[in-house]
């Protein structure tokens, strides 16, 4: 029977990208895409990759937004206290 290896990377689950590397990459297979000159099966696991990228970005954009409106509604409420 044969020893299975595992690499230290495969016991930790993987760290989601950063909105940089994440929009980076995705540019990236945008632009592969575009090319059209990669085989059906790639270019569908790509898709599906890019699609995983722009989920996870505007996620991250999305808590952005809300941490800027929360920040925006807690501004207000602190003009509207010292006009009061």
């Amino acid at each position: 029977m044969a020893k299975k290896t595992r690499r230290k990377n495969e016991d930790q689950p993987a760290e989601p990208p950063r909105f940089e590397e994440a929009a980076s990459e995705l540019e990236t297979i945008i632009d592969r895409l575009e090319e059209g000159d990669i085989p059906l099966e790639e270019s569908l696991e790509a898709y599906g990759r890019g699609r995983e990228l722009l989920a996870r970005c505007r996620s991250i954009l999305d808590a952005a937004a809300t941490e800027i409106a929360e920040v925006d509604l807690e501004t207000g409420e602190a003009a509207s206290d010292e006009d009061a």
